[in-house]
């Protein structure tokens, strides 16, 4: 009988403790109660029967106390203190707490759980320097975690994370600086060393989870996955970084958020290595330049290292948290490298946990995963961006259209990502969903017309979309002029494709009507009178379209493909000095500007002889060699040339007026070679002003090409000019 009473006995004690390790306060309510004497009258008890009474109701106190703080997270999150009055299971295990403390019949191990407990009931009342009081009075400083219980794990994390807190709202009294210095060290100190026994405590809650799992023990009844990190448990994770971050100490807040990633990861902790991920990978982005970056294996720059403190956590922790091993492990090589790595990874995680279901009790689920994911394709966007991967951009944004139901943002950045990397026909498909999502904002329908002019040639639809935004009317705003210049490149370009004389000259008047629109829109814009201009060359109204570019060039003087098309025009006009002299002024200005040099070759050809145009041909080869090399050094380009359709053989659409290679005649262009060039450079313009497209090695390679072709036909010609004189 007393051997199956002892073993009754450990039962029950183990089964308290995994019930405090695990948070099941519901069955430790239960297994507390039967530590409680039955009710009787009051009477003198024994010194055991006491100690066990006492040690009931602190387990009592204590799951009342959790319990409550489960129900009022939100409430710890905006540090609104509880009281006794609206929570009755916090007056309730304040009494029990206070009884016990009164009494001190408890073991000291026991007492100093009790003071540990109270302690946090202090601070969620909002009393600060109480609970800073009830924590000396523990001896915190000098516990040790060796050998301890899990629970007890919790428990020190949770005194330390909120002794610091209290420590941090207790400061405002403090008049010394020096007192004040030493107070943040304690604080700093503090939730260090939460930090570091609360992943402790995780990892190895969850092997004792899953050593029990695997031996089907039928006593507990929950799995790893359904544990939730409490209040204070996420505040110890969190503090540390938080508040060096906050402090502007970058050094230190990457230091401990590197640490934090590089531990093994618990199934608790993955939505907050997530978080932890994210905000490293934004510190990287915003904070750190590429000069002052160092890898996550060696020392921060000798200047940063004397600003870095030496590490508060307490030598006293004898437990610290396993880490995965550095063998064959990669190793980010810059801050950009580092932040896609962790971003990617953070992508992962978003995709794997994402609440898909559309059930309306899992509204605020689904909107804070939503919420989450849109922060890491943000970030990715930008990281990206930056090294010229569009191709990887949407790739990662197609994973994420399975939970992007109504969400015009990932389906717009999606869209963008697609226009980047030439998927264009897709791109077109997103854009006409993000329309119906936004069916009032112009700029939508201005994105997509400018992909259906100019990469894919879709007239119809190019002319569809930006007719959308000219019935939005005074809606669009100052879009609305931009609308019509879509449309009225619409129509010059049909014109250009059309093979009968009246289509053609019907085509040509809507577009020069249209036009005109626009501009009495946007009287003061320049790109519209400079699209006008072009249209009335088209038709050949020559003088009319001098006329209009000067009013162009009058609001901006330095305009290159203003310029441009008046060397052009004044080329038709065979003035070939004045083209001269308008082509020189533009490419000092834009000295790297391929398309001028092509023009201003074949007007040194025309008007100058072979040998001058020759020394252009000479100089563009030297300025290719300077844009290749340049682009190799930089690796911007990275994926760029990917793209969704065969590539068509086009001038760039940097520039207004690329000449053809091919094209022998005068300085004058087809009319197809204008409208082909002309709508390229619409095309940036309609939806934003692109000034610094970048020219990616396939345009690069094309440039070279016809610069070689440009300096073959020109010395064939300077040959064959030098064997008519000599016959002659």
């Amino acid at each position: 009988m007393a051997a199956r009473g002892l073993h009754s006995h450990v039962k029950l004690d183990g089964e308290i403790e995994r019930c405090r390790a695990e948070g099941q306060w519901a069955q430790l309510r239960l297994l507390a109660q039967q530590l409680l004497p039955p009710a009787r009258p009051p009477r003198k008890a024994a010194a055991g029967a006491q100690d066990a009474e006492d040690f009931g109701n602190m387990l009592l106190a204590e799951a009342l106390l959790e319990e409550c703080l489960k129900e009022n997270f939100a409430k710890l999150k905006d540090s609104i203190p509880l009281t006794e009055k609206n929570e009755p299971k916090l007056g309730e295990a304040k009494q029990h707490l206070t009884n016990i403390l009164s009494r001190g019949k408890l073991r000291p191990k026991y007492m100093t759980e009790a003071m540990l407990i109270i302690g946090k009931l202090h601070y969620v009342e909002g009393s600060y320097r109480d609970a800073i009081s009830m924590y000396a009075r523990a001896g915190i400083d000098d516990l040790s975690t060796k050998d301890e219980p899990l629970y007890m794990l919790r428990l020190v994390t949770e005194a330390f994370v909120i002794k610091g807190l209290s420590l941090e709202r207790s400061t405002n009294s403090i008049a010394s600086r020096a007192r004040l210095c030493e107070r943040e060290e304690e604080v700093m100190a503090c939730f260090e060393t939460a930090c570091v026994i609360a992943q402790v405590y995780l990892q190895e809650l969850e092997k004792t989870l899953n050593n029990m799992h695997s031996r089907s023990i039928k006593g507990s009844n929950v799995t790893y996955s359904e544990f939730e990190l409490s209040y204070f448990l996420e505040a110890a994770l969190q503090s540390a970084y938080v508040t060096h971050l906050k402090k502007g100490n970058i050094v230190k807040g990457m230091r401990i958020l590197r640490e934090i990633l590089r531990t093994v990861e618990t199934k608790a902790t993955q939505t907050f290595k997530m978080t932890a991920a994210k905000q490293l990978a934004q510190i990287l982005l915003h904070s750190l330049s590429e000069d002052c970056y160092w890898s996550p294996l060696s020392d921060p720059l000798p200047e940063f290292m004397n600003k870095e403190d030496q590490s508060y956590v307490s030598n006293l922790l004898c437990r610290r948290p396993e880490l995965y091993t550095e063998e064959n492990a990669y190793c980010p090589q810059d801050n950009v490298e580092e932040a896609l790595l962790l971003l990617l990874i953070s992508e992962s995680m978003a995709n794997r946990d994402a609440v898909i279901s559309r059930a309306p009790d899992q509204k605020d689920d689904r909107a804070v995963s939503l919420q989450d994911a849109s922060a890491v394709y943000d970030l990715l966007s930008i990281t990206l961006g930056r090294r010229g991967q569009y191709v990887m951009l949407s790739e990662c944004l197609e994973r994420a259209m399975k939970f992007a139901f109504d969400e015009f943002h990932l389906w717009y950045q999606l869209a963008l990502s697609m226009v980047a990397c030439g998927k264009s026909a897709y791109a077109v498909s997103v854009l006409k969903e993000c329309a119906k999502l936004r069916p009032t904002d112009p700029t939508v329908p201005l994105l997509a017309a400018k992909v259906c002019i100019g990469s894919l040639h879709w007239l119809e639809e190019g002319e569809y979309f930006a007719k959308m935004v000219i019935d939005l009317g005074e809606d669009a705003g100052e879009s609305l002029a931009k609308g019509y210049l879509a449309l009225g490149l619409t129509y010059s370009l049909q014109a250009t494709d059309a093979t009968v004389k009246d289509t053609q000259d019907e085509l040509n008047k809507r577009a020069l009507q249209t036009l005109e629109r626009a501009r009495e829109l946007a009287p003061e814009d320049h790109q519209v009178i400079l699209y006008l201009s072009l249209q009335l060359a088209l038709v050949r109204q020559i003088s009319d379209a001098i006329e209009h570019l000067q009013e162009a060039l009058q609001l901006c003087k330095d305009d290159m493909n203003s310029l441009h098309l008046l060397a052009l025009l004044f080329s038709a006009q065979k003035h070939y000095q004045h083209a001269l002299d308008v082509i020189n002024m533009a490419v000092v200005e834009y000295p790297e500007s391929f398309s001028l040099l092509f023009t201003k070759v074949k007007l040194e050809w025309i008007h100058k002889g072979p040998e001058e145009a020759l020394m252009t041909c000479r100089h563009m080869l030297q300025m290719w060699q300077m844009v290749y090399n340049v682009l190799q050094h930089s690796g911007s380009e990275k994926g760029s040339s990917v793209t969704e359709a065969p590539v068509i053989k086009k001038h760039n659409g940097l520039h207004l007026t690329l000449p053809d290679a091919h094209d022998t005649d005068s300085g004058s262009q087809r009319a197809s070679s204008l409208a082909a060039s002309r709508l390229e450079q619409a095309m940036s313009e309609i939806t934003m002003q692109s000034s610094s497209m970048k020219q990616g090695p396939l345009q690069l390679w094309t440039a070279l090409e016809q610069i070689w072709l440009q300096a073959v036909h020109r010395k064939l010609e300077s040959r064959v000019k030098y064997m008519f004189q000599r016959r002659g």
